[in-house]
């Protein structure tokens, strides 16, 4: 049974056209995950749908009595409200639950809030999201429409949402970028693209499969109307008379095709790697301590960065990882420890407020106050030309900043990070308010990117794509590091979880060598969970993480090209032995190939390693 049905809706903000036309109903069990390229009226569709925002065209027919709740991407509040009031008030007229105070409070210790006396407008802008969702979740609707519900949300929170929303009863429909989040929740995919609809009944892996067809499809379906009109053209020149009504119906055969609009190719963001040159010395953090009062946020953190390092950072909201990330900057000074940073380290800091951003300003002129041209591997580009790349046309580029959407602000701070050429690129959440596209293309770009990569996110599928070792804050000041993704990371902490079961129930079994009744249930109970463990051990597969493979695939051919290039070096120090100038280059310039060389062949060392003991433990399975 449909819930609610729209049709024929069209919506414009200012000139530009957002959709038109367009059509679809939510059923009864549907939860459906909204995607598009951020600026393509997502938000505002689900603001139309949720009653919030009048269509230009078009109506919302909703069953009776429906029940809807919308969390907005950026949630209000009445000043001077507390966060317990907030929440208990936007269900009070709704709710009959004789407990909903403790309801309220068990939803936002879930979600991380524990300051229930707290005024809201003292709260940070992620902190009111979460107050926002817990409002929203504890609701009895039957539709719930969720604007990025998992932005600033951490790990264990969007593991917990999303295992709350697949066993909730009613519809939902949500807009978010977390690929996992979309593939383990929705039924169905709807994306907005170019103005129009198109659904698909799966998750977002399905989704991927199904869009690739269809676009297939579209692009054998134009195929034949060239090969048709090609075909009508030449007939038409070679002067047919059109006389009779078979010569006149193909005439206007041949300019109804004509009138076809050919289907429009998606638009990329397109990232040439621009870096500069990275020495021999790059970030080295030693001894770092930092507390603020009681609280102990770092303890004794130590570690050096290699030049090609994807670093991931992750743990509980709150628990320093923003702090972390600008001690490595310079920008907050630790109690004690120190970062050191290479005379060569150029730094560019993605945060997750958009620093510095004025609204007023045209989009040209804020990329042109970072560089008017950049150096990519394509040449000298223009900073019209890198908007361009990025999805911003001409007509675009003289908009104020301050009417652009959440997610083409984000993405052009982004750009703005990139035109300033830096080798050590931090990026703080820069999952948040990115849409799936450019994501992806980001994920490529730092797959060859020439420098260290060191980022914050709760982004699984992020995580899994582009870091090769996590650091995770697992409280009271200590930072534990885990080499591969987070699908790794996870595997690696259920064993060790495993290991210290394993080591409590012996040792609890050791104390009740009593032989009295309750020592040997206790003592059973731990063989079982001992057996249990062993289990999970045996079944443990060995694999390259998906950057490792990558890696595997290709470290050879770059081990063998440094050889060659040194070797090339050498001779073009015989050839310059007088000219000393040019000499000084090219030893230095050996150096450091040799240095990178070295690097390589012990990264070759642990993956061969890798790669014979994955080889070993498939064949004694086989």
């Amino acid at each position: 049974m449909n819930l609610l049905t729209a049709e024929h809706l069209k919506k414009s903000y200012t000139e530009r056209l957002l959709f038109d036309d367009v059509a679809f109903s939510i059923g009864e069990g549907d939860k459906i995950g909204l995607i598009g390229i951020n600026g393509t009226g997502k938000s505002t569709l689900l603001k139309i749908v949720a009653g919030l925002e009048e269509p230009d065209e078009g109506t919302v027919v909703k069953g009776r009595n429906l029940y809807i709740r919308y969390l907005p991407q950026n949630p209000e509040f009445e000043a001077g409200r507390t966060v317990l009031d907030c929440v208990i008030r936007e269900n009070m007229a709704h709710e009959h639950a004789w407990d909903l105070e403790g309801d309220a409070k068990s939803m936002l210790n879930k979600l991380g809030i524990t300051d229930y006396s707290a005024k809201v407008e003292t709260l940070s802008g992620g902190q009111r999201k979460r107050v926002a969702l817990a409002a929203v979740l504890l609701s009895t609707a039957d539709l719930l429409i969720l604007d990025e519900p998992t932005n600033h949300l951490d790990s264990a929170m969007a593991d917990w949402l999303e295992e709350y929303l697949k066993k909730f009863r009613g519809a939902l429909l949500m807009i978010t970028h977390d690929r996992y989040f979309l593939d383990n929740v929705t039924n169905r995919i709807v994306e907005l693209d170019k103005g129009k609809l198109y659904s698909y009944q799966s998750g977002y892996e399905g989704y991927l499969e199904l869009k690739a067809e269809r676009e297939a499809m579209a692009v054998s379906s134009e195929q034949k109307r060239q090969n048709i009109l090609r075909t009508e053209l030449a007939w038409i020149r070679r002067g047919a008379q059109a006389r009779s009504t078979k010569q006149k119906g193909r005439i206007q055969r041949f300019e109804a095709l004509s009138a076809v609009e050919a289907p429009k190719v998606d638009g990329n963001v397109e990232m040439s790697s621009i870096s500069s040159r990275l020495g021999r010395t790059t970030v080295e953090a030693h001894h770092l301590h930092k507390a603020y009062g009681d609280r102990l946020l770092i303890d004794d953190f130590s570690y050096i960065f290699l030049k090609d390092d994807r670093i991931g950072i992750i743990g509980p909201n709150g628990s320093g990882k923003s702090t972390l990330m600008k001690m490595i900057t310079g920008w907050v000074k630790p109690d004690s420890g120190e970062t050191i940073i290479g005379q060569t380290v150029k730094m560019g800091y993605f945060s997750q407020e958009n620093e510095d951003m004025d609204q007023s300003m045209r989009v040209i002129d804020y990329i042109k106050n970072v560089a008017e041209y950049v150096r990519t591997a394509d040449g000298l580009v223009s900073a019209s030309q890198m908007l361009e790349r990025f999805l911003f046309p001409s007509h675009m580029q003289y908009t104020l900043i301050g009417k652009l959407s959440g997610g083409e602000r984000r993405r052009l701070y982004l750009l703005h990070i990139l035109m300033g050429a830096p080798n050590v690129l931090l990026l703080d959440e820069p999952t948040n308010d990115l849409d799936i596209g450019t994501l992806t293309i980001l994920e490529d770009y730092l797959d060859h990117f020439q420098g260290i990569v060191i980022t914050v996110s709760h982004d699984r599928y992020f995580l899994d794509r582009v870091v090769r070792r996590i650091f995770a804050f697992e409280g009271g000041g200590a930072i534990r590091q885990y080499e591969g993704g987070y699908t790794d990371y996870q595997a690696a902490c259920g064993e060790r979880i495993a290991a210290e079961m394993e080591e409590s129930g012996q040792e609890h079994g050791r104390g009740q060598k009593t032989g009295d009744a309750s020592g040997a249930g206790t003592s059973d109970a731990a063989e079982t969970a001992k057996d249990k463990n062993r289990g999970r051990q045996r079944e443990k597969k060995l694999k390259f993480s998906y950057m490792e493979q990558k890696e595997w695939e290709t470290i050879e051919d770059d081990i063998a090209a440094l050889e060659e290039a040194i070797a090339d070096l050498e001779q073009q120090m015989q050839d310059s032995a007088r000219d000393y100038t040019a000499l000084n280059g090219i030893i230095k310039e050996k150096e450091e190939k040799e240095a990178l060389l070295e690097e390589k062949m012990d990264r070759w060392m642990y993956l061969n390693d890798l790669a014979e003991k994955i080889e070993a433990q498939a064949a004694a399975h086989k």
